[in-house]
């Protein structure tokens, strides 16, 4: 029974060295956290999913939905906002409502906004039709020509054109492309 206390106390003892371990750990995940979120605010959160600033469009040549023949000249016709989305992608259909919202409010209107829907006809017809009535919208399968001239490499894929048909904002989230009240003009 003597050796009960000793056993006892080294039990506790490596209990509160571990507690200590565990905060110690605790405390520079959140130093890392920190470090990590000030350099997403510097260099630009997330991955890169399509063409960064200052990239012009590749040429392309397709059809919308509504039958329009359109082409990367069509998008370089003031501040364009685009989406790129596929089927079977959930963060596709989670930012799919903020986009509509964006696009809706859209200074220019359906013929600023234009939006790829990545996968057959039948298995997109649902966010088709959600993008119609807010957006120039184009259908095509994985490594069509719209993707490839946007150099889109995961999805969702947002963007904001200039006149020339330079990407000035990129990202996954609507809020990557940093519009202000006034920026979208």
């Amino acid at each position: 029974m003597s050796y009960l206390y000793p056993l006892v106390a080294l039990a506790g003892g490596l209990g509160v060295l571990n507690l200590i371990f565990t905060f110690g750990v605790v405390r520079r995940l959140r130093e890392h956290t920190d470090l990590l979120s000030q350099r997403n605010r510097t260099q630009g959160a997330g991955p890169k999913v399509m063409l960064d600033a200052g990239e012009t469009v590749g040429a392309f040549d397709a059809v919308t939905v509504e039958g329009t023949a359109l082409s990367q000249t069509d998008l370089a016709t003031g501040t364009t906002l685009v989406g790129v989305f596929a089927y079977g992608c959930s963060s596709c259909d989670e930012r799919l409502p903020a986009f509509l919202e964006l696009a809706r409010a859209f200074p220019g209107g359906k013929e600023q906004v234009f939006a790829v829907i990545v996968g057959d006809a039948e298995n997109v017809a649902e966010k088709r039709d959600k993008l119609i009535p807010v957006a120039r919208v184009v259908t095509e399968e994985y490594g069509g020509a719209v993707t490839a001239a946007l150099a889109v490499k995961g999805y969702p894929a947002f963007a904001l054109l200039n006149s020339d048909g330079a990407v000035t904002a990129a990202g996954t989230l609507v809020e990557d492309l940093n519009l202000a009240p006034a920026g979208a003009a």
